[in-house]
Protein backbone atom coordinates (compact mmCIF):
# COMPACT_ATOMS: atom_id res chain seq x y z
CA UNK A 1 0.00 0.00 0.00
CA UNK A 2 1.33 2.92 -1.21
CA UNK A 3 1.53 5.89 1.61
CA UNK A 4 0.58 9.80 0.43
CA UNK A 5 3.21 12.61 0.41
CA UNK A 6 1.32 14.54 3.37
CA UNK A 7 1.34 11.67 5.08
CA UNK A 8 5.00 10.86 4.57
CA UNK A 9 5.58 14.64 5.19
CA UNK A 10 3.91 14.19 8.73
CA UNK A 11 5.62 11.17 9.10
CA UNK A 12 9.32 12.79 8.71
CA UNK A 13 8.31 15.29 11.00
CA UNK A 14 6.83 12.92 13.92
CA UNK A 15 10.25 11.65 13.43
CA UNK A 16 12.16 14.63 13.19
CA UNK A 17 10.56 15.90 16.37
CA UNK A 18 11.45 12.79 17.94
CA UNK A 19 14.42 12.86 17.67
CA UNK A 20 15.23 16.31 18.45
CA UNK A 21 13.74 15.79 21.87
CA UNK A 22 15.64 12.86 22.28
CA UNK A 23 18.81 15.04 21.39
CA UNK A 24 17.88 16.87 24.71
CA UNK A 25 17.96 14.47 27.19
CA UNK A 26 21.90 13.03 28.23
CA UNK A 27 21.27 10.03 29.63
CA UNK A 28 24.07 7.92 31.10
CA UNK A 29 24.80 5.83 28.44
CA UNK A 30 24.93 9.06 25.75
CA UNK A 31 26.76 10.61 27.84
CA UNK A 32 29.38 8.09 27.81
CA UNK A 33 29.47 8.14 23.87
CA UNK A 34 29.41 11.28 23.52
CA UNK A 35 32.74 11.15 25.89
CA UNK A 36 34.50 8.64 23.65
CA UNK A 37 34.52 11.05 21.13
CA UNK A 38 34.31 14.35 21.70
CA UNK A 39 36.85 15.90 23.85
CA UNK A 40 35.02 18.54 24.95
CA UNK A 41 32.00 16.61 26.32
CA UNK A 42 32.62 17.57 30.23
CA UNK A 43 33.27 21.24 29.09
CA UNK A 44 29.80 21.39 27.28
CA UNK A 45 27.57 19.87 29.87
CA UNK A 46 29.27 21.99 32.52
CA UNK A 47 29.36 25.40 30.47
CA UNK A 48 25.95 24.77 28.24
CA UNK A 49 24.00 22.88 31.24
CA UNK A 50 25.05 23.01 34.27
CA UNK A 51 25.75 26.98 34.74
CA UNK A 52 23.22 28.41 32.85
CA UNK A 53 20.91 25.89 34.93
CA UNK A 54 22.51 26.88 38.04
CA UNK A 55 21.82 30.97 36.81
CA UNK A 56 18.25 31.05 35.71
CA UNK A 57 16.50 28.72 38.37
CA UNK A 58 19.04 27.87 41.34
CA UNK A 59 19.87 24.34 40.69
CA UNK A 60 22.70 22.38 39.40
CA UNK A 61 20.63 21.09 36.11
CA UNK A 62 22.83 17.86 35.18
CA UNK A 63 25.85 18.56 37.86
CA UNK A 64 25.55 17.78 41.28
CA UNK A 65 26.33 21.18 42.49
CA UNK A 66 27.88 24.56 40.51
CA UNK A 67 29.71 27.18 43.34
CA UNK A 68 28.90 30.16 41.04
CA UNK A 69 31.52 32.28 43.15
CA UNK A 70 34.24 29.32 43.27
CA UNK A 71 34.14 28.33 39.90
CA UNK A 72 33.95 24.60 39.90
CA UNK A 73 31.15 21.86 39.35
CA UNK A 74 30.79 18.50 40.57
CA UNK A 75 29.83 16.17 38.24
CA UNK A 76 28.76 12.05 39.09
CA UNK A 77 31.03 10.60 36.67
CA UNK A 78 29.01 7.68 34.72
CA UNK A 79 32.02 4.98 36.04
CA UNK A 80 31.61 3.78 39.03
CA UNK A 81 29.06 4.19 41.75
CA UNK A 82 30.98 6.63 43.91
CA UNK A 83 33.20 8.59 41.64
CA UNK A 84 32.55 12.35 40.96
CA UNK A 85 34.37 15.15 39.36
CA UNK A 86 35.81 18.51 40.20
CA UNK A 87 35.51 20.88 36.67
CA UNK A 88 36.05 23.94 36.65
CA UNK A 89 33.39 26.67 35.10
CA UNK A 90 36.19 28.63 33.08
CA UNK A 91 38.17 27.03 30.19
CA UNK A 92 40.97 25.34 31.81
CA UNK A 93 42.13 22.71 29.75
CA UNK A 94 43.87 20.56 32.22
CA UNK A 95 47.13 19.97 34.23
CA UNK A 96 49.40 21.45 31.93
CA UNK A 97 46.94 24.62 31.86
CA UNK A 98 49.16 28.17 33.54
CA UNK A 99 46.01 28.87 34.80
CA UNK A 100 46.56 26.66 37.37
CA UNK A 101 49.49 28.44 38.44
CA UNK A 102 48.47 31.97 38.44
CA UNK A 103 48.43 34.24 42.10
CA UNK A 104 44.86 33.99 42.05
CA UNK A 105 44.19 30.65 40.80
CA UNK A 106 41.27 28.70 42.72
CA UNK A 107 42.82 25.91 45.13
CA UNK A 108 40.98 23.23 43.28
CA UNK A 109 42.45 20.66 45.33
CA UNK A 110 40.98 22.12 48.12
CA UNK A 111 37.93 22.13 46.74
CA UNK A 112 37.45 18.62 45.42
CA UNK A 113 38.42 17.64 48.96
CA UNK A 114 36.17 18.77 50.99
CA UNK A 115 33.79 17.76 48.06
CA UNK A 116 34.77 13.74 49.31
CA UNK A 117 31.49 13.91 50.85
CA UNK A 118 29.55 13.14 48.19
CA UNK A 119 31.66 9.94 47.40
CA UNK A 120 30.60 9.36 50.94
CA UNK A 121 26.74 10.41 50.13
CA UNK A 122 27.28 7.81 47.26
CA UNK A 123 27.77 4.65 49.49
CA UNK A 124 25.93 5.98 52.47
CA UNK A 125 28.72 5.89 54.97
CA UNK A 126 31.60 8.07 56.63
CA UNK A 127 35.33 7.31 55.48
CA UNK A 128 38.72 7.76 56.96
CA UNK A 129 40.36 10.22 54.83
CA UNK A 130 43.17 7.70 53.93
CA UNK A 131 40.64 6.06 52.21
CA UNK A 132 39.24 8.85 49.77
CA UNK A 133 41.52 10.56 46.48
CA UNK A 134 41.70 12.78 44.59
CA UNK A 135 43.54 12.83 40.77
CA UNK A 136 44.41 13.88 37.97
CA UNK A 137 45.82 12.69 34.39
CA UNK A 138 48.54 13.51 32.36
CA UNK A 139 47.43 15.33 29.03
CA UNK A 140 48.69 12.08 27.32
CA UNK A 141 46.43 9.44 29.24
CA UNK A 142 43.24 11.50 29.22
CA UNK A 143 39.84 11.75 26.92
CA UNK A 144 38.74 15.08 28.44
CA UNK A 145 40.36 18.81 27.25
CA UNK A 146 38.59 20.43 30.24
CA UNK A 147 40.43 19.69 33.40
CA UNK A 148 38.83 17.69 35.89
CA UNK A 149 40.12 16.13 39.39
CA UNK A 150 38.75 12.54 40.06
CA UNK A 151 37.15 12.49 43.38
CA UNK A 152 36.82 8.72 44.81
CA UNK A 153 37.68 6.05 47.39
CA UNK A 154 41.30 4.48 47.25
CA UNK A 155 42.56 0.98 46.53
CA UNK A 156 42.88 -0.94 49.74
CA UNK A 157 46.39 -2.08 49.30
CA UNK A 158 47.27 1.13 48.21
CA UNK A 159 46.53 2.93 51.30
CA UNK A 160 47.83 0.74 53.46
CA UNK A 161 50.87 1.12 51.31
CA UNK A 162 50.91 4.78 51.67
CA UNK A 163 50.67 4.46 55.27
CA UNK A 164 54.34 3.95 55.89
CA UNK A 165 54.20 7.82 54.80
CA UNK A 166 52.28 9.50 57.37
CA UNK A 167 55.18 10.25 59.57
CA UNK A 168 57.05 11.67 56.94
CA UNK A 169 58.34 15.10 57.62
CA UNK A 170 56.41 17.65 55.43
CA UNK A 171 57.50 18.86 51.84
CA UNK A 172 60.14 16.14 51.03
CA UNK A 173 59.88 13.75 48.60
CA UNK A 174 60.32 10.07 49.58
CA UNK A 175 60.20 7.73 46.45
CA UNK A 176 58.08 4.53 46.22
CA UNK A 177 56.53 1.37 44.11
CA UNK A 178 53.29 1.39 44.11
CA UNK A 179 50.94 -1.03 42.50
CA UNK A 180 53.87 -1.72 40.15
CA UNK A 181 54.72 2.07 39.02
CA UNK A 182 57.42 3.98 40.74
CA UNK A 183 55.74 7.61 42.15
CA UNK A 184 57.51 10.24 44.48
CA UNK A 185 54.90 10.71 47.57
CA UNK A 186 55.52 14.21 49.59
CA UNK A 187 53.35 14.55 52.92
CA UNK A 188 52.05 18.23 53.35
CA UNK A 189 49.76 20.56 55.88
CA UNK A 190 47.63 22.09 53.75
CA UNK A 191 46.25 22.33 50.27
CA UNK A 192 46.17 25.69 49.65
CA UNK A 193 48.50 28.59 48.81
CA UNK A 194 52.28 26.56 48.64
CA UNK A 195 50.76 23.60 49.37
CA UNK A 196 48.40 23.48 46.25
CA UNK A 197 49.88 20.28 44.38
CA UNK A 198 49.70 21.84 41.23
CA UNK A 199 52.51 24.66 42.48
CA UNK A 200 54.60 21.32 44.64
CA UNK A 201 54.79 19.80 41.50
CA UNK A 202 55.31 22.74 39.33
CA UNK A 203 58.59 23.36 41.28
CA UNK A 204 60.65 20.68 39.10
CA UNK A 205 58.61 20.96 36.35
CA UNK A 206 58.84 24.58 35.35
CA UNK A 207 56.58 24.79 31.71
CA UNK A 208 53.46 23.84 30.26
CA UNK A 209 55.46 20.76 28.67
CA UNK A 210 56.85 19.15 31.70
CA UNK A 211 53.46 19.63 33.27
CA UNK A 212 51.25 18.05 30.48
CA UNK A 213 53.57 14.95 32.09
CA UNK A 214 52.60 14.69 34.76
CA UNK A 215 49.94 13.04 37.09
CA UNK A 216 48.93 13.97 40.92
CA UNK A 217 47.05 11.69 43.72
CA UNK A 218 46.12 13.16 46.84
CA UNK A 219 44.91 11.03 49.65
CA UNK A 220 44.42 11.65 53.50
CA UNK A 221 48.47 10.41 55.45
CA UNK A 222 46.31 9.71 58.28
CA UNK A 223 42.17 8.84 59.06
CA UNK A 224 42.12 12.80 59.28
CA UNK A 225 44.05 14.65 57.27
CA UNK A 226 43.00 17.59 59.14
CA UNK A 227 44.97 16.10 62.17
CA UNK A 228 47.47 14.15 59.87
CA UNK A 229 48.17 15.58 56.68
CA UNK A 230 47.80 14.69 53.15
CA UNK A 231 50.11 12.85 50.52
CA UNK A 232 50.77 13.99 47.46
CA UNK A 233 52.00 11.30 44.84
CA UNK A 234 53.84 12.41 41.52
CA UNK A 235 55.11 10.55 38.60
CA UNK A 236 55.52 11.87 35.10
CA UNK A 237 54.93 9.48 31.73
CA UNK A 238 57.65 6.92 31.04
CA UNK A 239 59.77 8.62 33.44
CA UNK A 240 61.11 6.66 36.76
CA UNK A 241 58.47 4.17 35.49
CA UNK A 242 55.76 6.47 35.77
CA UNK A 243 52.89 5.88 33.52
CA UNK A 244 51.28 9.46 33.58
CA UNK A 245 48.33 8.25 35.28
CA UNK A 246 47.74 7.55 39.25
CA UNK A 247 43.90 6.67 38.45
CA UNK A 248 44.38 3.32 39.13
CA UNK A 249 44.89 4.07 42.88
CA UNK A 250 41.86 4.46 43.29
CA UNK A 251 39.30 1.97 43.24
CA UNK A 252 36.02 3.05 40.92
CA UNK A 253 34.14 0.19 42.87
CA UNK A 254 34.86 2.00 46.63
CA UNK A 255 35.27 -1.92 47.75
CA UNK A 256 36.27 0.07 51.15
CA UNK A 257 32.27 1.48 51.53
CA UNK A 258 31.64 -1.77 51.71
CA UNK A 259 33.16 -2.58 55.18
CA UNK A 260 30.96 -2.53 58.25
Amino acid sequence: MLTSAPATRRLQQTILRTAAALALVCTAAACARLAAVDSNALWKIVDMRCVPSQQATGTPGQCTVVNLDKRYAILKDIVGRSQHLLIPTDRVTGIESPFVLEPNAQDYWDDAWASRLYVEKSVKQMLPDDQLGLEINSQYRRSQNQLHIHIDCMQGSVSAALARHAKDAPGKWQWDTLDGRRYRVMRVTSLTQANNPFRIVARDNPDSQAMAMQTILVTGAGPSAQQDGWLIVNSGLDVDNGSGTAEGLLDHTCRVGDSD
